[in-house]
Protein backbone atom coordinates (compact mmCIF):
# COMPACT_ATOMS: atom_id res chain seq x y z
CA UNK A 1 0.00 0.00 0.00
CA UNK A 2 0.78 3.38 -0.95
CA UNK A 3 0.97 6.63 1.09
CA UNK A 4 1.79 10.20 1.56
CA UNK A 5 4.27 9.89 3.73
CA UNK A 6 4.47 13.72 5.47
CA UNK A 7 3.15 16.75 5.22
CA UNK A 8 -0.44 18.21 5.05
CA UNK A 9 -1.95 15.24 3.54
CA UNK A 10 0.25 12.47 5.61
CA UNK A 11 -1.73 9.26 5.42
CA UNK A 12 -3.42 9.68 2.80
CA UNK A 13 -3.71 6.30 0.73
CA UNK A 14 -2.77 6.20 -2.78
CA UNK A 15 -4.41 4.03 -5.55
CA UNK A 16 -1.90 2.18 -7.77
CA UNK A 17 -1.85 1.45 -11.40
CA UNK A 18 -2.31 -2.76 -11.28
CA UNK A 19 0.29 -2.82 -14.36
CA UNK A 20 2.62 -0.49 -16.22
CA UNK A 21 4.04 1.11 -13.61
CA UNK A 22 6.91 1.13 -10.76
CA UNK A 23 6.06 2.69 -8.14
CA UNK A 24 8.77 4.32 -5.95
CA UNK A 25 9.08 2.07 -2.57
CA UNK A 26 8.25 4.04 0.50
CA UNK A 27 11.99 3.50 1.49
CA UNK A 28 13.19 5.49 -1.23
CA UNK A 29 10.50 8.25 -1.27
CA UNK A 30 11.33 8.89 2.59
CA UNK A 31 15.23 9.16 1.98
CA UNK A 32 14.64 11.18 -1.15
CA UNK A 33 12.11 13.76 0.66
CA UNK A 34 14.28 14.23 3.62
CA UNK A 35 17.54 14.82 1.11
CA UNK A 36 15.64 17.72 -0.74
CA UNK A 37 13.47 19.33 2.41
CA UNK A 38 17.43 19.31 3.85
CA UNK A 39 18.61 21.17 0.53
CA UNK A 40 15.26 23.48 0.94
CA UNK A 41 13.86 22.35 -2.30
CA UNK A 42 10.47 21.60 -1.79
CA UNK A 43 8.93 24.53 0.13
CA UNK A 44 7.34 26.96 -2.53
CA UNK A 45 8.32 24.18 -5.43
CA UNK A 46 6.82 23.92 -8.77
CA UNK A 47 7.24 20.27 -8.82
CA UNK A 48 7.04 18.21 -12.35
CA UNK A 49 6.71 14.30 -11.97
CA UNK A 50 7.39 12.62 -15.53
CA UNK A 51 6.07 8.86 -16.28
CA UNK A 52 4.26 9.89 -13.24
CA UNK A 53 2.33 6.41 -12.53
CA UNK A 54 0.34 7.06 -9.25
CA UNK A 55 1.66 10.36 -8.81
CA UNK A 56 3.42 9.92 -5.54
CA UNK A 57 6.25 11.67 -5.93
CA UNK A 58 4.33 14.87 -7.21
CA UNK A 59 1.97 14.56 -4.85
CA UNK A 60 4.29 13.99 -1.58
CA UNK A 61 5.91 17.07 -2.62
CA UNK A 62 2.34 18.86 -2.66
CA UNK A 63 1.73 17.46 1.20
CA UNK A 64 5.40 19.02 1.98
CA UNK A 65 4.52 22.45 0.68
CA UNK A 66 5.18 22.38 -2.82
CA UNK A 67 3.25 25.23 -4.70
CA UNK A 68 2.31 23.16 -7.43
CA UNK A 69 2.69 20.12 -9.28
CA UNK A 70 2.40 18.41 -12.90
CA UNK A 71 2.08 14.80 -13.68
CA UNK A 72 2.65 13.55 -16.84
CA UNK A 73 1.65 9.79 -17.63
CA UNK A 74 0.76 8.62 -20.87
CA UNK A 75 -1.45 5.40 -20.13
CA UNK A 76 -4.73 6.39 -19.61
CA UNK A 77 -5.75 3.88 -16.31
CA UNK A 78 -2.79 5.27 -14.58
CA UNK A 79 -3.60 8.78 -15.40
CA UNK A 80 -7.10 8.61 -14.12
CA UNK A 81 -5.55 6.75 -10.81
CA UNK A 82 -3.10 9.66 -10.46
CA UNK A 83 -6.41 12.62 -11.00
CA UNK A 84 -8.42 10.67 -8.15
CA UNK A 85 -5.28 10.71 -6.28
CA UNK A 86 -4.31 14.17 -6.66
CA UNK A 87 -7.90 14.83 -5.81
CA UNK A 88 -7.78 12.77 -2.66
CA UNK A 89 -4.38 14.99 -1.78
CA UNK A 90 -5.40 18.68 -2.71
CA UNK A 91 -8.77 18.03 -0.30
CA UNK A 92 -6.84 16.50 2.78
CA UNK A 93 -4.24 19.58 2.45
CA UNK A 94 -6.88 21.90 2.04
CA UNK A 95 -4.81 22.99 -1.08
CA UNK A 96 -6.87 24.24 -4.42
CA UNK A 97 -7.80 21.82 -6.93
CA UNK A 98 -5.65 23.68 -9.65
CA UNK A 99 -2.31 23.46 -6.99
CA UNK A 100 -1.70 19.95 -9.31
CA UNK A 101 -2.45 19.00 -12.97
CA UNK A 102 -2.52 15.80 -14.48
CA UNK A 103 -1.62 15.69 -18.16
CA UNK A 104 -2.55 12.47 -20.12
CA UNK A 105 0.49 12.59 -22.51
CA UNK A 106 3.72 10.94 -23.73
CA UNK A 107 6.67 12.48 -21.85
CA UNK A 108 8.77 14.26 -24.81
CA UNK A 109 5.42 15.52 -26.43
CA UNK A 110 4.87 16.78 -23.61
CA UNK A 111 8.44 19.01 -23.55
CA UNK A 112 8.19 19.48 -26.65
CA UNK A 113 4.70 21.79 -26.64
CA UNK A 114 6.62 23.61 -24.02
CA UNK A 115 5.39 23.00 -20.09
CA UNK A 116 6.60 25.93 -18.22
CA UNK A 117 9.23 26.28 -15.73
CA UNK A 118 9.96 24.18 -12.76
CA UNK A 119 12.39 23.67 -9.93
CA UNK A 120 12.49 20.53 -8.90
CA UNK A 121 11.90 17.12 -11.34
CA UNK A 122 10.74 13.53 -10.76
CA UNK A 123 11.89 11.23 -14.13
CA UNK A 124 10.84 7.53 -13.36
CA UNK A 125 11.02 6.47 -16.98
CA UNK A 126 10.03 2.55 -17.21
CA UNK A 127 13.52 0.23 -17.22
CA UNK A 128 12.83 -0.33 -21.07
CA UNK A 129 13.08 3.26 -21.75
CA UNK A 130 16.26 3.29 -23.36
CA UNK A 131 19.32 5.38 -22.20
CA UNK A 132 19.08 7.39 -25.63
CA UNK A 133 15.62 7.77 -25.31
CA UNK A 134 16.21 9.45 -21.65
CA UNK A 135 18.37 11.49 -22.64
CA UNK A 136 16.23 12.77 -25.38
CA UNK A 137 14.23 13.53 -22.84
CA UNK A 138 16.70 14.68 -20.58
CA UNK A 139 17.99 17.23 -23.14
CA UNK A 140 14.53 18.15 -23.85
CA UNK A 141 14.10 19.14 -19.95
CA UNK A 142 16.60 21.49 -19.95
CA UNK A 143 14.55 24.40 -21.33
CA UNK A 144 12.10 23.71 -18.51
CA UNK A 145 14.50 24.12 -15.58
CA UNK A 146 14.82 26.77 -13.32
CA UNK A 147 17.55 28.57 -12.37
CA UNK A 148 18.57 26.23 -10.02
CA UNK A 149 16.62 23.04 -10.88
CA UNK A 150 17.09 19.67 -9.32
CA UNK A 151 16.35 16.94 -11.11
CA UNK A 152 15.87 13.53 -9.75
CA UNK A 153 15.94 10.83 -12.57
CA UNK A 154 15.16 6.97 -11.08
CA UNK A 155 16.83 3.99 -12.93
CA UNK A 156 17.26 0.40 -12.33
CA UNK A 157 20.77 0.63 -10.00
CA UNK A 158 22.69 -1.92 -12.72
CA UNK A 159 22.28 1.34 -15.21
CA UNK A 160 24.60 3.19 -16.44
CA UNK A 161 25.45 6.92 -15.94
CA UNK A 162 22.47 8.91 -18.11
CA UNK A 163 23.54 10.67 -21.21
CA UNK A 164 23.89 14.22 -20.35
CA UNK A 165 22.95 17.00 -22.03
CA UNK A 166 24.53 20.85 -22.24
CA UNK A 167 22.88 22.56 -19.35
CA UNK A 168 22.77 19.15 -16.74
CA UNK A 169 25.19 17.86 -14.62
CA UNK A 170 25.26 15.04 -12.28
CA UNK A 171 25.56 15.71 -8.13
CA UNK A 172 25.45 12.28 -7.17
CA UNK A 173 24.05 8.95 -7.23
CA UNK A 174 22.34 7.11 -4.38
CA UNK A 175 21.71 3.35 -4.58
CA UNK A 176 19.28 1.71 -2.95
CA UNK A 177 18.86 -1.87 -3.64
CA UNK A 178 18.29 -2.12 -7.48
CA UNK A 179 16.89 1.45 -7.45
CA UNK A 180 19.49 4.21 -8.46
CA UNK A 181 18.77 8.00 -7.98
CA UNK A 182 20.71 10.77 -10.05
CA UNK A 183 20.89 13.92 -8.63
CA UNK A 184 21.27 16.20 -11.39
CA UNK A 185 21.35 19.69 -11.08
CA UNK A 186 21.16 22.55 -13.73
CA UNK A 187 24.77 23.92 -14.81
CA UNK A 188 24.91 26.68 -14.28
CA UNK A 189 24.04 25.48 -10.72
CA UNK A 190 27.47 24.14 -10.74
CA UNK A 191 30.22 26.12 -8.53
Amino acid sequence: MTRIIAGAARGIRLDVPGSGTRPTSDRVRESLFGSLESADAIDGARVLDLYAGSGALGLEALSRGAASAALVEKAGPAAQIAKGNAARVTTAAGLAASTVQVHRADVGGFLTRGAGQYDVVFADPPYDVTDAATGDVLTALVAHLAEDAIVILERAARSPEPPMPTGLAVDRVRRYGDTALWWLSTATAQP
